[in-house]
């Protein structure tokens, strides 16, 4: 698993790629698909799962609505176009700082 420290600038790249991928999603949804799709190597915690969906909501990138499970109330994300086009921005540009860090990194 990697540290926390590295990954809290990717929380919010991470969670648009997968609203993009999957349209509407609820945050436990979002945290095991992160743990199956980086075959357990990243482990959102619960505590920023929350607060990087409300920011994204804030910033008009996601809508959020209230569906009833039962007597539960589950609270589900979805992209917006604004969203899916930002998403696209940060996946390029992390893109090229992993480039970056590799070529920085790499042993000479």
């Amino acid at each position: 698993m990697y540290s926390s420290q590295l990954l809290k600038g990717t929380f919010e790249t991470i969670v648009l790629k997968l609203l993009a991928e999957n349209n509407s999603l609820y945050g436990y949804e979002i945290i095991q698909k992160v743990k199956e799709s980086s075959n357990g190597e990243i482990n959102l915690p619960f505590g920023s799962i929350y607060p990087t969906l409300h920011k994204l909501e804030r910033n008009e990138l996601v809508t959020m609505s209230q569906m009833n499970i039962g007597k539960r109330v589950r609270l589900y994300y979805t992209i917006t176009a604004k969203g899916r086009n930002k998403s696209a921005e940060m996946v390029e540009e992390f893109m090229r700082f992993a480039r970056t860090m590799i070529m920085l990194l790499r042993p000479s």
